[in-house]
């Protein structure tokens, strides 16, 4: 079914918005399958699983960094597409089942080994990184292409954000019911809960598939060549590119360690839940950035949200056993990370542009998949790895009462840690300022 949005475009309209919908379903596909792994991996590998701490830190970090340089070869296979459907809108179709097949391996939990542990883990891990890559890639590399309006582009960056959210609030917020609901043990309960989202996410990226439509198809593919000479000179995107690293550091840093804090440190390990529900405060920052954006430059409001997120971070460490104080803090965090998760999205649209204004190449595949797929899989790999280097230092053990250091481990991986990383990041965007005055030569 060919979908509107060319048409729309075309004639000067919006975009209908059941095609709005459809490219926001993607990101909520990805958030159903990719937030469960990135904040329940690690306790699912120790505490489920049954894999040393140490052992579980080494397949996050060593994964991550090996299939984050998969996203530029995921880039370049997507600027030399050149289908009937489109240059990234394809990938969804072939790539949806094998993303769902991996995810639910991963959470097979299958007798075996301590060796044979790390192996299946490791190898699961990193295969599922891949066909996430091969679906992820392709959201951000399609958006300069659905629309040539600066504003229609916003309102499908900001609604496919919104789509992210939902997909993050179910899984974040429901995933600990799910495992107790459908099944009769811990391992039961994650296979299953991995079964039903896994079999959600392919009917999402399907629908996507059938109801969005590119309007700036290359006549031919881009060579691998001429992929990389768009990133020539190309600085809006290096410094984008390492400010989204330190957002998914901070991110994957405060998420990972969430449920070892409310078990550990406070005791009520379901609060974790009520934490990740309050994410959705995400969405005050998403739904702002349209009209912020009218009236203050994105660079500005980019650095606001990493700042804003990095304070509600350092709160965190002095709520002490205030469940209260502690919602209020992560609330706070959330609406700062709602606005640092999207607006680098949208950016990068622009330094495509950038790209092909300064070298005479639009290479969306390549620079989209380095400024998303490889920003996000290296920042929440070494986000999430940290923490476990610290716990693990710490003499960290699973299911036991755990000493002060450990407990100051904890605290530290959710508060310091990421407000760190935030602060640099919010620093790193200032670098863009004057590369954004020049946006309306550039249009």
């Amino acid at each position: 079914m060919k979908s509107q949005i060319a048409k729309a475009t075309n004639s000067g309209k919006k975009i209908p918005f059941h095609s709005v919908l459809a490219y926001a379903s993607t990101d909520c596909a990805g958030n159903l399958l990719y937030t469960t792994v990135t904040t329940f991996i690690l306790y699912y590998f120790t505490d489920v699983f049954g894999l040393a701490v140490a052992a579980a830190g080494k397949i996050l970090l060593a994964a991550r960094i090996l299939d984050a340089f998969d996203a530029p070869v995921w880039g370049f296979i997507i600027d030399h597409t050149h289908s009937k459907y489109g240059q990234s809108r394809p990938f969804w179709l072939w790539m949806s089942i094998p993303f769902a097949i991996f995810f639910i391996l991963m959470f097979m939990s299958p007798n075996l080994s301590a060796t044979g542990k790390f192996w299946w883990g490791l190898i699961t891990y990193l295969l599922f990184g891949i066909c996430y890559t091969g679906v992820g890639t392709p959201i951000s590399s399609i958006l300069p292409n659905l629309s040539n309006d600066v504003d229609e582009r916003m309102k499908l960056n900001s609604t496919r954000s919104i789509g992210g959210m939902i997909g993050y609030f179910i899984t974040a917020t429901f995933t600990l019911s799910f495992v107790q609901f459908f099944g009769h043990n811990p391992q039961s309960g994650w296979r299953n809960t991995a079964i039903i989202l896994g079999v959600i996410a392919v009917c999402l990226l399907m629908y996507a598939f059938f109801d969005t439509h590119e309007i700036n198809k290359p006549k031919k593919g881009i060579s691998i060549i001429s992929s990389i000479k768009a990133a020539k000179s190309n600085w809006p995107w290096f410094i984008l590119v390492l400010v989204f690293i330190f957002y998914w550091l901070g991110n994957a840093s405060r998420t990972s360690v969430v449920v070892y804090y409310t078990q550990y440190k406070l005791g009520v390990k379901d609060f974790a839940s009520i934490l990740n529900a309050l994410v959705m405060f995400q969405i005050i920052g998403m739904v702002a950035i349209p009209f912020l954006v009218k009236k203050f430059r994105r660079t500005y409001i980019l650095m606001a949200g990493m700042f804003l997120a990095a304070f509600g971070q350092i709160l965190i460490f002095f709520t002490g056993h205030s469940l209260v104080g502690l919602s209020i803090a992560w609330a706070i965090a959330s609406v700062g990370t709602g606005i640092s998760v999207t607006l680098p999205f949208a950016m990068l649209a622009d330094t495509v542009d950038y790209g092909e204004w300064k070298n005479g190449i639009r290479a969306s595949g390549f620079l989209t998949a380095i400024g998303s797929s490889f920003a996000i899989k290296m920042g929440s790999g070494l986000g999430g790895w940290a923490p476990s280097v610290l716990l693990a230092h710490a003499g960290y053990k699973a299911n036991a009462v755990q000493n002060a250091a450990t407990l100051s481990a904890i605290k530290f991986s959710i508060s310091w840690l990421p407000a760190i990383f935030f602060i640099i990041g919010g620093l790193l965007i200032l670098l863009n300022l004057k590369f954004e005055k020049q946006d309306k030569e550039i249009k």
